[in-house]
């Protein structure tokens, strides 16, 4: 079973919600940790990895916050599993086979595997995912306000 990093499930979850609720203005990590349940210093670390892989664009300022740096339609699920598996590899256990079947067997059949799956998420787009939200009745969570002022 194919599983995904806590890490990984984070950074999914907060560029998909800065591009569901994209806005004039950038959206703030404290409103991504409000609407997601986790801490904004493990955010932070998560979107500085994502700023870096040009993911997303940090704004700077009393009213700053993350912006996606590219339209969501050129943003695949393929490349921000890359960019928060990039920390994970850096920081996990080798996990190379030691033995000649697995060398010869395991690794080359696992490696063909993994890229199946990247192949299938850089065949899904950010876009597909917040017409998936929309679709499924997902609150944006962002107050309506008037149409016009007096």
């Amino acid at each position: 079973m194919l599983k995904l990093s806590r890490k990984t499930l984070l950074a999914l979850e907060a560029v998909i919600d800065i591009a569901f609720n994209a806005r004039p203005e950038p959206v703030q990590a404290k409103e991504i940790t409000a609407r997601q349940g986790v801490p904004q210093r493990y955010l932070e670390q998560v979107m500085q990895q994502l700023v870096r892989a040009g993911i997303l664009k940090g704004v700077r300022g009393p009213r700053g916050g993350y912006r996606l740096a590219k339209e969501r339609r050129r943003i695949s699920v393929g490349d921000i599993v890359r960019a928060a598996e990039l920390t994970e590899d850096e920081n996990g256990e080798d996990a190379a086979p030691r033995s000649d079947l697995g060398v010869r067997i395991v690794a080359p059949f696992i490696q063909s595997l993994q890229e199946e799956v990247m192949v299938r998420l850089d065949a899904i787009s950010i876009e597909d995912l917040c017409q998936r939200a929309r679709a499924a009745g997902v609150d944006r969570g962002i107050p309506t306000s008037a149409d016009f002022t007096i």
